[in-house]
């Protein structure tokens, strides 16, 4: 940022809205304001925009260290990556899988049901089965009027399933699809109704067990494009590395403070993680409702480990290079080679306690403990990449943790209703708070578009 450019930003400006976060969901918002005749600011704390979606280059090779990938029903990220005029590639899944049982051995498999003993197997259909009649009676939109929500919401989702069954690998397994691999919380710590609103925002149960589904496809270059490309557009009315501090908000509208600039504007879009609102001073404070339903709201906490090889040597295995098991520090793993490089790229993750107890070690007994993990699904290979990263969403001061907010026991079936109502001129759109999409940068584009409109419509009115 040239000196000019930083003298122009220590002053105070007048428009119609201020958006507070440059992620998917606050520039999607901007640019539909902006196209609908609109004046915006954008202000966003960091030094370049994006949110949970970054790329970078780390030892030679394009890292996505947040979001990266595409499904086939995420309507308005499709779109968007179209509009946009970015290119996808398929993820790479040629060739066997890996799972690893309860007693550490390895057995390769292709399908989406992990190669368990019959009736285990029986028991993980069943359950799944079960999950999708019950997500197919709820409105991803509204999961507290599912028929049984408040009963739901009272139990936690591991409880609810050693209730259906005593099979411990099924549950396990069921357990891994919501737990480590998407609310990255332990299941004791979430309801039975999170649960199926996280099923419910993929379109079913059976969605999120595909993986093939779930990640099916990545943007050439990263998908921190997205945002970069939706930033380009509104030009200067992007303002980086300005923190909001104070929010004034009343009948006049709002005037937000961050530490170079003021806006002065009719509305405000609160597009960042709701584990974050606590940082701005609100005048006057928020309602009493706001406050105790932002305290119910937690983030997750994942590790997303990029290890890169001089070559994917896993397909000369004939392993796709997809891998689970519950009973492993890094419970999923993907073969996640750039477009076009030679070298290969293994993703791997690690949530929620093992997380917590890596963190406790050092960053080389961490990193030897991951890589260990990897080599079971792997071979000894995996120990020695060439490039290492660990993306640590929960050191980020402006992000918390990784990949979203979920309510505490009770929370969704007593605040869902209210998550995303304005308050006054105040409006909230994130990932966090989408139904479809949720947690997701498709939800995030969608709660834009949403917010965005609202705010039109009242404008013209």
């Amino acid at each position: 940022m040239n000196a000019e450019t930083k003298e122009s930003m220590m002053a105070e400006i007048n428009r119609d809205v201020v958006v507070v976060g440059a992620g998917a969901a606050g520039l999607t918002a901007a640019n539909d304001l902006r196209k609908a005749g609109v004046s915006v600011a954008v202000l966003e704390s960091r030094d370049r925009v994006g949110g949970r979606l970054w790329t970078d280059v780390i030892g030679g090779t394009m890292l996505e260290l947040g979001g990266q990938w595409v499904s086939p029903d995420q309507d308005a990220l499709i779109d968007t990556v179209a509009e946009l005029g970015l290119e996808t590639f398929s993820r790479y899944r040629e060739g066997e899988s890996v799972y690893i049982g309860p007693g550490g051995s390895l057995t390769r498999f292709t399908g989406d049901i992990f190669p368990v003993a019959p009736e285990t197997e029986k028991v993980m259909v069943d359950l799944i089965d079960r999950l999708d009649v019950m997500v197919a009676q709820m409105d991803p939109d509204r999961p507290w009027e599912h028929p049984d929500a408040g009963a739901l919401d009272r139990v936690s989702f591991e409880a609810w399933l050693r209730q259906q069954t005593d099979d411990e690998e099924a549950a396990d397994n069921i357990a891994l699809f919501i737990a480590g691999a998407m609310l990255t919380k332990p299941p004791h710590a979430f309801s039975a109704l999170q649960a199926l609103l996280m099923a419910a925002s993929a379109g079913s149960f059976t969605n999120l067990v595909d993986a093939d589904f779930i990640l099916d496809k990545r943007v050439v270059g990263g998908l921190q494009q997205v945002p970069l490309l939706l930033a380009e557009r509104l030009g200067d009315d992007v303002f980086l590395g300005q923190p909001v501090r104070s929010l004034e908000w009343g009948a006049h509208g709002v005037t937000a403070v961050s530490d170079g600039v003021t806006v002065h504007a009719r509305a405000a879009v609160l597009a960042v993680p709701p584990v974050l609102y606590s940082r701005i001073s609100f005048v006057p404070a928020l309602p009493r409702l706001q406050h105790q339903m932002h305290q119910h709201l937690s983030m997750g906490f994942v590790i997303k480990v990029h290890a890169v090889y001089d070559r994917p040597f896993w397909r000369e295995q004939g392993l796709s290079g997809t891998a689970f098991s519950p009973y492993e520090i890094s419970h999923e793993a993907y073969d996640n080679t750039n477009h076009g490089d030679e070298r290969g790229t293994l993703v791997g993750f690690v949530s929620d306690r093992h997380a917590d107890d890596l963190f406790r070690l050092s960053a080389t007994e961490r990193k030897e403990r991951i890589l260990e993990s990897l080599s079971h699904y792997y071979g000894e290979e995996a120990k020695s990449p060439v490039v290492y990263y660990e993306s640590d969403w929960g050191t980020e001061e402006w992000t918390r943790g990784a990949y979203a907010a979920s309510f505490d026991l009770g929370g969704l079936h007593r605040y869902g209703a209210d998550l995303r109502t304005a308050v006054g001129p105040i409006h909230f759109a994130c990932s966090d708070l989408a139904g479809a999409g949720y947690q997701h940068v498709d939800g995030a584009i969608r709660m834009g578009h949403l917010v965005a409109s609202q705010i039109v419509e009242q404008v013209r009115s």
